[in-house]
């Protein structure tokens, strides 16, 4: 099974959004790329527009949730990046875990 490892240098969230395929949807963009070893690696960003920062952890809480829900049926070698809308802190994880299903389909992760 592969590692899921989260990211921790600034230059990852960079190279995500400079190179990544990006799926939006009202409650959640995703950032998707393939990496070189075998690793599923994500990060989660909430900007200061999601509210204050109970609203902000809450929607790193959920998204983080619903991705321990999908990342059972990701196969290895992927970057994610999570970025959560306003919408986000007020969906729960079950609704975000079956958003990111449709977006990862749409990608071709799943």
């Amino acid at each position: 099974m592969a590692e899921i490892v989260k990211f921790k240098e600034n230059r990852d969230y960079r190279r995500m959004y400079r190179m990544g395929n990006s799926f939006v949807s009202p409650i959640l963009v995703i950032y998707v790329m393939k990496n070189r070893n075998k690793n599923i690696r994500y990060g989660i960003t909430t900007g200061k527009k999601t509210g204050n920062a109970v609203q902000r952890n809450r929607s790193r809480r959920i998204i983080k949730a619903a991705f321990d829900q999908v990342s059972k049926n990701v196969p290895p070698g992927y970057d994610f990046v999570f970025v959560s809308r306003t919408k986000t802190s007020y969906v729960k994880s079950t609704d975000i875990a079956d958003c990111m299903n449709k977006q990862l389909k749409r990608a071709g992760v799943l």
